[in-house]
């Protein structure tokens, strides 16, 4: 039997955090390539550290873009906030070693004659959703994101300009009859650009809009808070650590409240099925949700390189569902074309609109007019009503 009381943690990270920084040039790298020709093949990686950017991987794709590349990571840092010593977008020094696709990798993933486009590696991967919050995401892991959200809006909007870009948040939360209704502790550290800032200076600046964006009641008197609890934090960024791209999965996902296949997403363009088919898992997990057939479930798919069709189809629904699992696995086959092709085309994958999930997770978010988190829509609900 599930348990119903419980304490339950999830942290972000902000898009300054260094492994962010690297996530978002390596996304932006592959936006350039999807405007270019939405058909580009990407597998690109970004490293950041002290004055320095350096970026390497498997690219398919008009050979202008890759001119642009130092030009690109400099737009992204710089519109991060990054202009301190030891990492500013004007001075830092970029490599590129992007390089063309591996030819063994393009016979596998091509289509050819009567052969699908198959999967670009195998791999398995994880949908997730739950009715904790209106955007059906665990509800940690969604304030975690909403709180460094907020603090980035007002360090760039100019209200907190002692902020810098910087940050993490970790958010313990009291669970009652399996339902969130309390913060036991909020922890948050964050960058700042005056120096003589103590930790309870950065407490009194953040902790207004922390309580703004956590719901009415969840902030008590009980609840604990560690701001900046090793005191001073001027030193941000990949100067004070260096960063990676897709060493934050966890944060991108559900922040520990479902399983995850391993792979990471930014920096790879939508035949990768660690980032489309991940797409897709939250896609159908959110529509069951969605339309009434549970109101908690884990979706799992499976793939080998090369070939197209998924090799398995696994659903949970943690005994909240009102049909059987097995007739949900059934429908959701039918429902959806679960082909990287299928996935690319009915979710519209061959769009610029990658950047913009490098930092505040890649699911809870809401759909954009120019298809940016189509993952995101719940239109799949007729559909998977119809096929059961």
């Amino acid at each position: 039997m599930a348990r119903s009381d419980y304490l339950f943690t999830s942290e972000s990270v902000s898009e300054g955090h260094p492994d962010k920084v690297c996530d978002r040039i390596s996304d932006a790298v592959l936006d350039a390539f999807l405007t270019a020709d939405p058909y580009s093949r990407v597998a690109c990686e970004t490293f950041a550290t002290t004055d320095r950017v350096t970026i390497g991987g498997e690219v398919r794709g008009p050979a202008e873009v890759i001119s642009r590349v130092e030009e690109i990571a400099r737009e992204c840092v710089r519109d991060i906030g990054y202009e301190q010593s030891g990492f500013h977008w004007a001075n830092m020094k970029v490599d590129s070693y992007l390089h063309a696709q591996s030819a063994d990798i393009a016979q596998g993933v091509d289509s050819s004659g009567n052969k699908d486009e198959g999967a670009g590696d195998q791999g398995i991967m994880f949908g997730f959703a739950v009715d904790e919050t209106p955007e059906l995401m665990p509800a940690p892991i969604h304030y975690a994101h909403a709180i460094l959200r907020r603090l980035t809006e007002v360090r760039k909007n100019g209200t907190e300009p002692k902020l810098g870009p910087d940050a993490k948040s970790q958010l313990t939360l009291r669970y009652r009859d399996g339902k969130p209704v309390a913060a036991t502790s909020i922890v948050l550290s964050t960058q700042h650009v005056d120096p003589s800032l103590t930790s309870a200076d950065v407490h009194d600046i953040v902790a207004p809009y922390i309580t703004e964006v956590l719901p009415d009641g969840w902030i008590t008197s009980d609840t604990e808070w560690h701001v900046n609890p090793t005191g001073k934090f001027v030193i941000g960024g990949p100067d004070g650590d260096a960063g990676l791209t897709g060493r934050k999965i966890i944060v991108d996902t559900y922040g520990g409240a479902a399983p995850h296949g391993g792979g990471a997403f930014s920096g790879k363009d939508p035949t990768k099925v660690d980032r489309s088919a991940a797409y897709a898992a939250r896609y159908l997990a959110k529509n069951i949700v969605a339309a009434g057939l549970a109101t908690k479930c884990c979706l799992q798919l499976s793939y080998a390189i090369g070939v197209s069709k998924p090799l398995s189809i696994y659903v949970d629904t943690f005994g909240t569902g009102t049909v059987d699992e097995a007739a949900i696995e059934t429908a959701v086959a039918k429902a959806m074309n679960l082909t990287p092709r299928g996935i690319r085309e009915h979710l519209q994958l061959n769009r610029p609109i990658f950047a913009r999930t490098s930092a505040y997770g890649h699911f809870g978010r809401a759909p954009e007019e120019d298809g940016g988190f189509s993952w995101e829509k719940t239109d799949l609900v007729d559909a998977l009503h119809a096929a059961l």
